[in-house]
């Protein structure tokens, strides 16, 4: 059976699936009651629930790496469904993902999305893409903070890097906000494998580049100077470097 482990997190969590879509309903309906803070929060407590249903842990590594004020954008590796549930349960303030559409309107996925207020593509619509990205682009220099998988995908490509999609760049040359590259290592272990049992996956966030770095690159340059900070950092993990002091554990 292929991904066995997601699909007992699924079966195991039914009850509690019966309990959160109305209330999260509840909150997408009455936006005038509801601030993003408080969505937000609720999103974190599902996914917080479905993370320890799955027996997952995550170690997170330069949280004082993320910007205390204005808008950024984050772009992560990406190996499977757990990856934006580590990466948005260690965000200390409301912050959005790029989701394609197809698995925005999977159920309790589909709540979570709406209570972040997340961004959805389908990426055979070019122009809708492009659409939301320069949405996304002006949500950021208003100071929205953003996470967005340039892979675009998963497949099984464990902790291999995937071609990075140049175009999700746009927004940031556009925004000129602090680009933040998301290392994320083992992730795909607490969803996408059939292996049960307790698993540890880690988040690391690196060093900013600002705008004065990137200024002047193409989205094709800055993608891979992102690509490469983030390879740089597996390399460094399957060496069994690690940072000496984790920012935060999950578990």
């Amino acid at each position: 059976m292929k991904d066995l482990r997601f699909k007992l997190t699924v079966a195991s969590s039914l009850y509690y699936v019966l309990y959160a879509i109305p209330k999260a309903n509840k909150y997408i309906k009455e936006t005038d009651k509801y601030s993003d803070e408080q969505c937000f929060d609720l999103a974190k407590d599902i996914m917080n629930f479905i993370r320890r249903r799955s027996k997952a842990a995550t170690d997170v590594y330069g949280l004082e790496n993320l910007p205390a004020d204005g808008g950024y954008l984050m772009y992560s590796n990406h190996q499977g469904r757990y990856d934006a549930l580590g990466i948005l349960l260690s965000q200390p303030e409301p912050c959005t993902v790029l989701w394609r559409s197809d698995r925005a309107k999977q159920l309790l996925v589909k709540q979570v999305s709406k209570l972040i207020r997340a961004e959805t593509i389908d990426p055979d619509k070019l122009l809708e893409t492009a659409r939301v990205i320069h949405e996304i682009e002006h949500k950021v220099a208003a100071g929205k903070r953003c996470l967005i998988f340039p892979e675009g995908y998963y497949s099984d490509n464990k902790n291999t890097l995937q071609e990075f999609k140049h175009g999700c760049f746009k927004c940031a040359l556009g925004s000129k906000v602090p680009v933040i590259p998301v290392a994320i290592y083992d992730s795909y272990k607490a969803m996408n494998t059939n292996k049960l049992g307790k698993v540890t996956t880690q988040v690391h966030y690196l060093k900013p580049i600002f705008s004065k770095e990137y200024e002047g690159l193409t989205t094709t340059e800055l993608a891979e100077l992102v690509k490469s900070r983030i390879q740089e950092k597996l390399d460094e993990i399957k060496n069994g470097i690690l940072p000496k002091e984790k920012s935060m554990v999950i578990k």
